[in-house]
């Protein structure tokens, strides 16, 4: 039999006979290894470890910790999900079950509504399959083949698919026990490592998406290969239950979402503190950077879309009106409007780079299953820049808007990475230009020394990117800056400027944004701090708690003391027990209360309330007064 050769991470090669299984290597590499892999790279493309090899490759053993060996652990465990659904209630239809980040789901058509008591009847029968050691068996069957037999067993859902998949797509299939389910892959071999599953929750889902089809019910798990790590992912979760956005949110009186304007956040006056607060810190550290701010309409011609490119690839997520007999639409986007104004008059090379910074309200249209709180919404203001540079300027300027992300985020207290997202399959532009967008990218990460991972074909329709995923209080990491370098919308709208020759030449230009969106920024910033905002964004930074009617005109005193530092304080002259007047102040979450009475008002001092630290004892009423002034004004 012919020999392979298998290249390990290492650069070491191992030879062996084609045909061999992936497992077979494992365990020839050693029994320990093989006793802990769930899957494999091979030649840069997931499998399945029964997969065989049969040329030679190079060869990356996945473990859980790995991303993509986590996806084939979970795509099994969607797998054993159905197969235990299917048990204890045969009638129902399947639709899909894919791996998703720290879990799975699965998506079912039947009459049953699914309850809390039956997640855990399934839960018990999943741990019941695992136990079952049943193998994962893959077989193909051809395209006729595949739909009768579907047909046969009624699942329409499945039939769909294989009818709108490519005539030369193989059509395969898992088998485990006495169930059976159309994928592609891969999976664990046996159900066996599957013991420490979670499910967490039911959601309705439309079929593919589409709201015009019918409504799916939508069990959603999480399984690990030890109970330790399940355990320690669900109080994460319950962690992240507690900082939930939209429950503080409305606790807070910050925002709230009604039925009238689904995915159209309603502000309130809490929450337009901290709107401004926000707003007010992006504009001072713009204009510290040579940022002018600008504002564009929010409706424009239909025509300038396609000119934009918007139209191709993107009129899906767009909204439209018609006014004066002509079609326009709804920006979804900033950039057009930044590329007037560039138009409207005409530029020498002395003038860059130019930088226009807006905070821009934009529309996409997002399905209603979709809509969640400030993190995915309809409506949104974007805090944008368009930056116009010379070709020889782009490194420079690719690293100070990378300083400027890093340093608003170091103001938050936030860790993040980066990832480097590179040409999509749909994009405008040759590959030459692509090419050295992407160099470009990449030469200003490697100059600030930067560590990071590349998305490949992540990028958007015009240019390449750079994300910042931040990294939160309790772990989770949230997508908000980006940096987009883009030599096709200067194309398609013939910018140019003089050059020093006297000829017109055509600029470069970013497009980035640093909070990503006010809004879902916010919605970042409440479950970071769980609601316990820093003094200098609280919307409330003082309550000043009188023990009593008769001290409410000195808690006034103190209080304009306070505003004329700026500082935002609120005080409490309602005929209520000081105790309660401190847990209501308290669970409002405002950092300082100043309780006020006959000896505080004789000595002209503050007994002072941290809202972590607690009592802090008497203070000067001045004293205190510089204290917090400062603190806001070094955003500690």
């Amino acid at each position: 039999m012919a020999k392979i050769k298998v290249t390990l991470p290492d650069g070491s090669v191992r030879e062996h006979e084609s045909g061999v299984t992936i497992m077979d290597v494992a365990k020839d590499i050693s029994s320990g290894l093989a006793r802990v892999v769930v899957g494999a790279r091979v030649d840069g493309e997931t499998k399945g470890l029964m997969e065989e090899l049969n040329e030679d490759v190079k060869l990356e053993l996945l473990k859980f910790d790995d991303e993509d060996g986590q996806e084939v652990f979970r795509h099994t465990s969607a797998h054993m999900l159905a197969q235990a659904v299917k048990r204890l209630f045969p009638d129902v239809k399947l639709a899909i079950g894919p791996s998703i980040k720290d879990g799975f789901y699965y998506d079912f058509d039947t009459e049953h509504r699914f309850t809390p008591e039956d997640l855990e009847k399934i839960e018990k029968e999943m741990k019941k399959i695992a136990k079952e050691k049943l193998e994962l068996e893959r077989f193909e069957l051809p395209r006729d083949e595949a739909i009768e037999y579907l047909k046969e067993n009624g699942e329409e859902y499945k039939v769909e698919l294989v009818q709108d998949l490519p005539e030369d797509e193989v059509i395969s299939f898992y088998k485990q026990g006495d169930f059976t389910d159309l994928c592609r892959g891969p999976h664990l071999p046996t159900t066996k490592k599957v013991k420490a599953i979670k499910l967490t929750s039911i959601a309705g889902a439309y079929w593919r998406g589409d709201e015009k089809r019918p409504m799916l019910q939508r069990i959603y798990g999480t399984s690990f290969e030890k109970k330790k790590d399940l355990d320690e992912y669900l109080e994460r979760l319950e962690e992240a239950k507690k900082r939930d956005h939209r429950k503080l949110g409305k606790e807070l009186g910050l925002f709230t979402m009604h039925g009238e304007g689904p995915g159209f956040p309603f502000f309130h006056a809490k929450g337009m503190v901290l709107w401004n607060t926000l707003e007010n810190f992006w504009k001072e550290e713009h204009t510290k950077r040579g940022y002018d701010q600008v504002k564009t309409p929010i409706i424009l011609n239909e025509q300038l879309w396609h000119q934009s490119g918007h139209w191709d690839h993107y009129k899906e997520n767009m909204y439209f009106t018609n006014i004066d007999d002509s079609d326009f639409a709804i920006k979804p986007m900033n950039c057009p409007g930044a590329m007037l104004i560039y138009k409207s008059q005409m530029y020498s090379y002395r003038d860059f780079p130019i930088k226009m910074a807006e905070l821009g309200l934009v529309h996409r249209h997002e399905l209603a299953g979709a809509l969640h709180g400030l993190m995915r919404v309809r409506s949104f203001t974007q805090d944008d820049a368009h930056i116009f540079m010379l070709p020889d300027q782009i490194k420079d300027e690719l690293v100070k808007v990378i300083d400027l992300a890093d340093h608003m985020y170091n103001v938050f207290g936030f860790k993040y990475h980066i990832e480097l997202s590179t040409k999509p399959e749909k994009a405008m532009g040759t590959d030459e230009q692509w090419e050295m967008a992407t160099n470009a990218l990449r030469e200003a990460l490697e100059e600030k020394n930067i560590d990071y991972i590349v998305n490949e074909g992540d990028g958007a329709f015009y240019g390449p990117k750079i994300d910042f995923h931040l990294e939160d209080s309790i772990g989770r990491t949230w997508q908000c800056a980006t940096i987009q370098l883009d030599f096709q919308m200067p194309e398609r709208f013939d910018l140019t400027y003089v050059g020093q020759d006297n000829e017109k030449h055509r600029p470069v230009m970013i497009h980035r944004t640093i909070l990503g969106s006010m809004e879902r920024f916010m919605g970042v910033l409440i479950e970071h701090y769980a609601g316990k905002f820093p003094v200098w964004l609280s919307p409330v930074q003082v309550s000043i708690l009188p023990i009593s009617d008769k001290f409410n005109d000195y808690g006034y005193k103190v209080a304009e003391k306070l505003k004329e530092k700026g500082v935002r304080v609120e005080v409490d002259t309602r005929s209520e027990k000081i105790g309660y007047k401190i847990r209501e102040a308290q669970l409002n979450k405002n950092p300082y209360m100043l309780i006020v009475g006959e000896k505080e008002e004789n000595e002209v001092t503050v007994s002072v309330r941290d809202r972590e630290d607690g009592d802090m004892g008497a203070m000067d009423v001045d004293k205190f007064v510089a204290k917090v002034a400062k603190e806001i004004e070094e955003k500690k």
